[in-house]
């Protein structure tokens, strides 16, 4: 069993990893999506409430509330599957819940990527506000739920500042083989 949890600032490739682990059938639990169905329970759109119930969960239920409530989902995922991937840890709390819910099995995940290059993703995406200021606000509040203390204790980091194919080709090698094959993948990466 082995549970990988992904962590980084807006536009640094968590979702371009999950993309890959669903690729190769591993399941996928997006912290985001119980955030989501809060604002759906409660009434409210999503795409304008989710930072305010992302902070609301956390005031009513603790910093770790949506690891709480993501740790039921994994765990039905680790029923059929070797391996999840847990996409969206904002914080450092909520990495500890899982290090306590699933020990050695769990490996914290950094994806890290400079702020332009960052920016330019999110406005290629076309999704996202595109403001380089929306960004800079969006990256306080994550830091603000503890994002900045769970990047710092991550297990593994993977510089996402080369081409996709190459980052795509680093989430394979940890995800099919461990952080020791991502290693040598990064290794090699800094050599050519």
């Amino acid at each position: 069993m082995k549970v990988i949890g992904i962590v980084g600032l807006p536009g640094s490739g968590k979702s371009e990893a999950a993309a890959v682990a669903e690729e190769l059938g591993i399941p996928v639990v997006t912290m985001g999506d119980v955030i989501r169905q809060e604002c759906r329970d409660r009434g409210l759109d999503p795409a304008e409430h989710h930072g305010e119930i992302a902070s609301a969960l956390r005031e009513e239920n603790g910093l770790d509330a949506i690891a709480q409530r993501s740790l039921p989902i994994i765990e039905d995922e680790l029923e059929a599957s070797d391996t999840v991937l847990v996409d969206g840890i904002r914080a450092g709390v909520e990495a500890q819940r899982f290090e306590e819910a699933f020990g050695d099995a769990f490996t914290l995940v950094s994806i890290e990527a400079p702020f332009e290059l960052r920016a330019e993703r999110i406005e290629a995406r076309g999704r996202d506000n595109t403001d380089a200021e929306a960004l800079r606000e969006r990256d306080e509040r994550e830091i603000g739920f503890g994002m900045d203390e769970a990047i710092a204790n991550a297990d593994v980091r993977i510089d996402n500042t080369a081409s996709l194919e190459a980052f795509r080709t680093k989430v394979r090698a940890l995800l099919e083989d461990g952080p020791e094959a991502l290693e040598r993948t990064q290794t090699a990466e800094g050599e050519l």
